[in-house]
């Protein structure tokens, strides 16, 4: 059984011009007051960007996804089975899935995108999503309900929906962003995070959406990880269907659109973390003075993915020799000297050895904050890095005891 659900963390952000959404309850769970199914579609041809996993064995909607065409109208998105690893027959049921979504809206056959997740190695009840995904057409609209409900529809052992969006001025015309995610266990994203969508009225070319939305999950979702865990389904599209007008954005219009999708995708990504399975904290690593980013999030990485550290912050013991333990083995060469470990503010380690501090207050400023601050400072050069991650707990372990995979 999921968690109970908790209240949304973030604004219900805006739903950008010419797009709806939807979302119901079909049958592929069966607590009738989840839902399970979710639409997400343009009124118009958008243009489509996708970032997938790095997973050899990848679940049949990433492969159906890639190389997405110009001229998209819409995603169609189940929860409670992943159709991963389910050969040649998941193959041909996500294909009729978008087929169905298609015929539904009236759209070009093969013109839709598949997004599914949950329990792998089943096959999806296709009877269930026949009957379910025209029902799911016509429940699409933009209010705060429908947008809360798409977003619902992506969830499996998620606690809330998570949704974040923004809207920038370019050019006089009012451009927006939405962005919703899923995700709380099998996080370590290696290319994109669980599930994501982004949605926005912008005028894209597709060289330039592409590259936008890599470099955005490159900084965020791929700088986040739960249990290190990378999915065989990760995958985050983006739609934009110029609905707010305008040629296509270039030259700094595009770079300032470009920081906006990454600050969305930062949002979403710092939630999946928070809401990682059985967590009490979510911990943030900053990590600095690395010769490059990629050393920057090896580093990172190896101290969010370490049982003893997230345990460590679970406890609230500021156990700075576990950190400093997990930073010296992650494969990347650095003076020890030169490394310095600050734990909510407070530094716990410099110049080869321990610091004094005061134990029981640092331990006092774990156990009291939802969020737990990591910063370690290297002086190899002057790349850094931000990386989520969340505690370790018993409840975490009895989730995955329970919950089928």
């Amino acid at each position: 059984m999921p968690p109970a659900e908790t209240p949304i963390a973030l604004p219900i952000p805006l739903l950008p011009l010419g797009f709806r959404v939807g979302g119901i309850h079909a049958g592929l769970k069966r607590n009738p007051s989840r839902q399970d199914l979710s639409l997400f579609v343009s009124e118009r041809p958008a243009t489509a960007a996708g970032v997938y996993t790095t997973n050899l064995v990848q679940a049949a909607p990433v492969a159906f996804d890639h190389d997405p065409a110009e001229s998209l109208p819409g995603i169609v998105v189940n929860s409670g089975n992943a159709n991963a690893c389910t050969g040649d027959r998941g193959a041909a049921d996500a294909c009729e899935m978008a087929a169905v979504a298609a015929a539904a809206l009236g759209v070009f056959e093969r013109s839709m995108l598949v997004l599914s997740t949950g329990i792998i190695g089943e096959f999806l009840p296709m009877h269930t999503l026949r009957e379910g995904i025209p029902t799911a057409a016509r429940s699409l609209g933009r209010e705060r309900e429908q947008v809360v409900a798409a977003a619902r529809g992506m969830m499996t052992t998620d606690t809330r929906p998570k949704l974040a969006g923004e809207s920038l001025t370019v050019n006089r015309r009012e451009i927006t962003i939405a962005g919703f995610a899923k995700g709380a266990a099998m996080v370590g994203p290696r290319m994109a995070t669980m599930l994501g969508v982004l949605l926005t009225d912008a005028a894209l070319a597709v060289d330039d959406a592409q590259r936008i939305l890599a470099a955005a999950a490159d900084t965020t979702f791929n700088c986040v990880s739960v249990d290190g865990h990378t999915s065989t389904n990760d995958t985050v599209l983006m739609l934009a269907n110029a609905a707010a007008g305008g040629g296509p954005l270039a030259g700094d219009e595009l770079e300032r659109f470009g920081l906006a999708v990454e600050r969305i995708c930062s949002l979403l990504a710092r939630e999946i973390a928070d809401d990682g399975e059985g967590a009490t904290h979510v911990i943030r690593i900053e990590v600095d003075g690395c010769r490059n980013r990629e050393e920057a999030r090896r580093i990172a990485r190896t101290v969010a993915d370490s049982p003893l550290v997230k345990t460590a912050v679970h406890g609230a013991d500021p156990n700075w020799g576990r950190i400093v333990s997990a930073a010296g083995y992650a494969g990347v060469s650095f003076d020890p000297l030169g490394l310095r470990l600050e734990l909510n503010g407070t530094r716990l380690y410099a110049s080869g050895g321990p610091l004094p501090f005061d134990a029981a207050e640092v331990s006092r400023s774990i156990r009291d904050h939802r969020e737990t601050l990591i910063r370690l400072s290297f002086a190899e050069g002057a790349a850094g890095i931000c990386f989520f991650s969340s505690d370790l707990t018993a409840e975490y372990v009895h989730l995955n005891a329970d919950y089928h995979t």
